[in-house]
């Protein structure tokens, strides 16, 4: 979690030890895409976060890989269980979504949109800050970017209930269309 009062750290502690870790967001993300990815064997994924976060091998058995993973995804990247996708930088849901709605992005579909607001909002070149900007820097920028940037639009359009009511069926029409063009791949 960032705090104002304090340095962002790159460390982390493990077995009363500090070891360095890479939290720049462009590796946090590739880490969030192979933990997701079903294709992959877990003991590999776990190993390979654990090799892309701390530029080592760990000879342990993957039991307590697994554990150091868990610990770091909850604890320092702020995710845990399958909602790395959807958190902000203190691990909060955003938007806010009922129980019954699906998630309303996806950081690796939305990627297009996410690079245009971060230009658009704050002239932050995500491909120039690959390895550079933090990973509790970009969720902070990403909660916070304005309404007017093309991600908080579609964002906004996944959200949106069709108008109904005497007169609409245009608007209804049009809002359909545009819920279909910005509907998430995996969304039924």
């Amino acid at each position: 979690m960032m705090q104002l009062a304090y340095d962002l750290t790159d460390t982390v502690e493990i077995g009363g030890i500090d070891h360095d870790i890479d939290l720049s967001f462009d590796n946090v993300l590739r880490i969030l895409d192979l933990i997701s990815d079903k294709e992959i064997n877990g003991e590999v994924m776990v190993t390979v976060s654990l090799e892309l976060f701390f530029g080592v091998c760990f000879l342990i058995d993957v039991e307590k890989q697994a554990a150091i993973l868990k610990q770091v995804l909850s604890d320092v990247v702020g995710v845990s269980d399958n909602e790395e996708e959807n958190l902000d930088v203190e691990g909060n849901p955003m938007p806010k979504n009922s129980p019954d709605e699906g998630k309303v992005y996806d950081l690796k579909q939305d990627a297009n949109y996410i690079y245009a607001s971060f230009m658009q909002d704050y002239q932050i070149d995500l491909i120039e800050q690959q390895g550079k900007l933090h990973w509790h820097k970009f969720n902070a920028l990403l909660a916070g970017l304005k309404d007017d940037t093309k991600f908080r639009n579609v964002i906004e359009i996944r959200q949106s209930e069709l108008p109904s009511g005497k007169g609409s069926g245009k608007q209804r029409e049009q809002m359909k269309k545009m819920k279909k063009l910005y509907k998430l791949k995996d969304e039924s």
